[in-house]
């Protein structure tokens, strides 16, 4: 776990987590730099010892050599020190969206993180740079588009290189401007880089992990949500209890779908399960509430171990060639720069998002129809009387999040599998993850969406029940301040009315913060 000195992240040679990379993006935590003797030490050693070997004749690639299949490329003497310029420059030519700031934090922490291991032979002046940047906002804009995931970033993380020097644009307080004017205002110096530190800023994976670390906090945000809607949407729905029973789930030993029942149990003040179901309207209800510990229990299962992959990948020296500063020095040529582990990690969490969106969608479809809902108005309409034929209740919002569930499982097909030859067919075999981590994000944009949706409809009918039913609906302290946080949010729909402004400002909710709603 990073080092804290009151809300600061150290990096230097310590394990960093995904808590600590959900801090910084979010500017809950101030990044700093180990001033450990040893870790400097180690960081002293990396351009030194590059320096020695280019000296004694040693063939580095990207130092000494061209890049990809142009490795057999031998650069002269004097145009070794022009090749990092040469290096940021060609790899800029990324397009689409930007990444948000966020995920810019995120991606810049993660580069950072990676080259303070000390094996890639880059200045400790360079490592304070990438750390002024996050300590002042200096957010370079970065486009989306363009990574194949191996050899890792390029395009993407050339962006960062380009504003350490000076060039390309930044956002600084909420502003686009020059990078050189930015780094101007907060009293920063663009840098020259020095031969293999262009290459060890570029050749690695962090856009794609910084990225699949919030992409892991929002996904974790996601199982607790449904899980909270499961139980109100049980108490509406009249479903029975006793699916959850305590007994009943330790005959099957998934955690992950044991935590579920026992989050359920606990917002709907479960104990045990009748010993007479003589009295119980319809036995078994419907596999979307029945199942949804089944269902949400392997999400809860998969998370620990992506975030094991995540972590593993962010503490890497994810670069070529790796700098071994120990014992006068070796240069090791080889691949950490690949991504399969995290391009597997989204496409596997993405998948599990998915059925959350489609789980959520099914349970919506119960409480609006009145064939399912036990005795719900159709379309959870709020209105009655005369006026109640004009009016349609959530009639829409349930096609809309029939939509965005569609497209969320449309989503989930893996990039991993798309690998494509680039490059001369020196990259014949890519990663595609960081294409893996932005589906991943997209899929989780459509799932709150859909959470947003079934929290409007839940709203709606827990009141009908309560209000107008009279129903006394049992449940936790916890699960009746979410209830009523979202009426605070939601108002009761009696006339029909336009949604949207809703469903937005609850998915704001939903992404204000990790794990804020629940």
């Amino acid at each position: 776990m990073g080092h804290y000195q009151s809300n600061s992240v150290t990096i230097g040679s310590n394990h960093i987590t995904i808590e600590d990379i959900g801090r910084l993006a979010l500017q809950d935590s101030v990044c700093e730099l180990s001033t450990q003797a040893e870790f400097v030490e180690r960081i002293r050693l990396g351009p030194t010892t590059v320096e020695k070997l280019v000296k004694e004749g040693h063939v580095i690639y990207g130092v000494t050599t061209g890049l990809g299949e142009s490795c057999t490329v031998t650069i002269s003497p004097q145009l070794i020190a022009e090749l990092p310029s040469h290096v940021i420059q060609f790899h800029g030519c990324g397009s689409g969206a930007y990444f948000d700031d966020r995920q810019t934090r995120a991606i810049l922490a993660a580069r950072l993180i990676s080259l303070a291991k000390g094996y890639s032979g880059v200045r400790l002046e360079l490592l304070e740079q990438i750390a002024g940047l996050l300590r002042n906002d200096v957010l370079p804009r970065i486009p989306q588009e363009g990574s194949v995931g191996a050899s890792g970033d390029l395009t993407p993380l050339s962006y960062i290189g380009a504003v350490l020097c000076g060039y390309r644009d930044v956002v600084y307080k909420g502003e686009v401007m020059e990078a050189k004017k930015a780094l101007e205002k907060v009293g920063m110096t663009p840098l020259v880089l020095i031969p293999k530190e262009a290459l060890a800023l570029i050749n690695g994976t962090s856009a794609m992990t910084g990225v699949a670390c919030l992409a892991y906090q929002r996904a974790q945000q996601i199982s607790h949500l449904a899980t909270r809607l499961t139980s109100l949407t049980i108490l509406a729905l009249k479903g029975n209890l006793f699916h959850y029973d305590e007994t009943l789930f330790s005959v099957k030993p998934h955690r992950g779908q044991q935590r579920v029942a026992a989050r359920i149990r606990q917002d709907l003040l479960v104990s045990s399960a009748p010993k007479d179901y003589s009295k119980v309207h319809r036995i078994q209800d419907r596999y979307s509430t029945r199942c949804a510990p089944h269902i949400i229990g392997v999400l809860e299962d998969v998370l620990p171990f992506c975030k094991g992959v995540i972590e593993a990948e962010l503490n890497s020296a994810n670069d070529n060639p790796i700098i071994d500063v120990a014992n006068g020095g070796s240069v090791f040529h080889g691949a950490m720069f690949y991504g399969g582990h995290i391009a597997m990690a989204m496409d596997t969490l993405k998948c599990q998002v998915a059925n959350m969106a489609d789980l959520m969608d099914r349970q919506m479809a119960s409480l609006v129809d009145p064939n399912y809902s036990n005795g719900l108005p159709a379309n959870l309409s709020g209105c009655v009387g005369e006026r109640a034929a004009i009016n349609h209740g959530l009639k829409g919002l349930q096609i809309s999040v029939s939509a965005w569930t569609a497209e969320a499982l449309k989503g989930t097909m893996p990039a991993s599998v798309f690998s494509r030859s680039t490059e001369c067919h020196n990259q014949d075999k890519v990663s595609m993850g960081t294409i893996a981590s932005r589906d991943c994000v997209r899929v989780l944009e459509l799932t709150e969406q859909v959470a947003a949706g079934l929290m409007i409809a839940v709203r709606q009918a827990c009141t009908i029940r309560e209000e107008r039913e009279g129903l006394e609906m049992a449940m936790s302290e916890e699960s009746r301040e979410f209830l009523n946080e979202i009426k605070a949010m939601a108002e009761f729909v009696a006339e029909d009315k336009f949604l949207d402004p809703i469903v937005r400002k609850l998915v704001g909710r939903i992404r204000d913060r990790p794990r804020a709603l629940y």
